[in-house]
């Protein structure tokens, strides 16, 4: 039997958790990206001519973000995952870090927000 195998088994199931949010972050990113092509195609079939793609740079850039943004949170998370198992694995009492990777790890997503809203916000009002 693996010693402190529910700590173990708690502190793998948080880091696979935060890296399914990083995957879903970074597939997010890829439909923005892709959405503003679809929308530019239906607005260039429905009025017949070429659409101009002036949220199409805006619409890269989102989706870079995200997906970098997806790739921090994958970092962060695996070192969380391996000082955690460390700590876990040492005989003598370990003073907590803090919330420190926890606080990174939320203003991460909260950063996900924000943008998500500017994104949005540029879409329905264009001078914002």
């Amino acid at each position: 039997m693996i010693e402190h195998y529910s700590d173990h088994a708690a502190n793998e199931r948080t880091f696979l958790a935060w890296v399914r949010t990083a995957i879903a972050v970074m597939a997010f990113g890829f439909l923005i990206e892709k959405f503003d092509i679809f929308l530019a195609y239906m607005a260039s079939s429905s009025q017949g001519r070429a659409a101009p793609l002036h949220g199409q740079k805006f619409a890269n850039e989102a989706g870079l973000a995200f997906i970098l943004l997806g790739v921090a949170m994958i970092l962060i998370a695996g070192a969380r995952y391996f000082r955690i198992a460390r700590n876990i694995d040492k005989r003598e009492t370990v003073p907590s870090s803090g919330m420190r990777f926890d606080l990174t790890l939320a203003g991460l997503l909260f950063l996900l927000g924000l943008s998500l809203f500017l994104y949005m916000s540029r879409a329905v009002l264009p001078s914002f």
